[in-house]
């Protein structure tokens, strides 16, 4: 592991800390698209399957625990706390994000590196999180109100997938000069979605 990928997985933990830190000591996830942390369920799930077939190392294996419980987490609160769930803006966020699903699982299937069911999900789940964040952007641009932590939630997880980016770049030169196209393809897109997010941000 380079210190680029490690980096990126820290700063991908804080910006759930501190959403989490929102949700709990706030009591409130206003600003927070239900839709978008749906979706990143989704992309976990999709993607660590490979926890009961693979170990990589112990680092790997909490990490996945991790995003895969927390995510799980974030929406059950979202859903289910008798206060929290009040908070939310589901008038406002009201993107099919379904479509999304369906779109990034259709191209997976068409455009994958092998076609096996392992490899189809992974690519399904890079295609997926690259345009995870669309409902959340959005529904930022409808209510125009954005608190201090839900402005360095979603900075935080630009900055990972930009970290993630100079990841491969270091990868490509340093490790064996491995190349998967997919996962750039995927992460200059997601990148690009937050740049205006970026831009007003750093501005504020």
């Amino acid at each position: 592991m380079n210190v680029f990928r490690f980096a990126g997985d820290m700063t991908h933990l804080l910006s759930i800390i501190v959403l989490l830190l929102k949700i709990r000591t706030m009591k409130s996830c206003a600003g927070i698209s239900l839709k978008t942390q749906e979706l990143y369920v989704i992309v976990f799930v999709t993607r660590y399957l490979d926890l009961f077939t693979k170990y990589y190392s112990f680092y790997n294996t909490v990490m996945k625990l991790v995003f895969f419980g927390t995510s799980i987490g974030i929406v059950w609160y979202m859903r289910y706390h008798k206060v929290v769930k009040q908070t939310y803006n589901k008038d406002q966020d009201t993107f099919r994000h379904y479509i999304l699903v369906l779109v990034c699982f259709v191209l997976a299937l068409l455009i994958h590196p092998s076609f096996d069911v392992m490899e189809v999900l992974w690519t399904f789940s890079l295609y997926l999180e690259a345009v995870a964040i669309f409902p959340q952007l959005l529904l930022l641009q409808r209510s125009r109100n954005i608190d201090n932590l839900t402005g360095n939630y979603i900075f935080l997880l630009g900055a990972y997938r930009a970290l993630y980016i100079v990841n491969w770049i270091y990868r490509f030169f340093w490790e064996n000069h491995q190349y998967r196209w997919i996962p750039w393809i995927s992460g200059v897109i997601q990148t690009a979605l937050y740049a205006d997010f970026f831009y007003y941000y750093i501005k504020r």
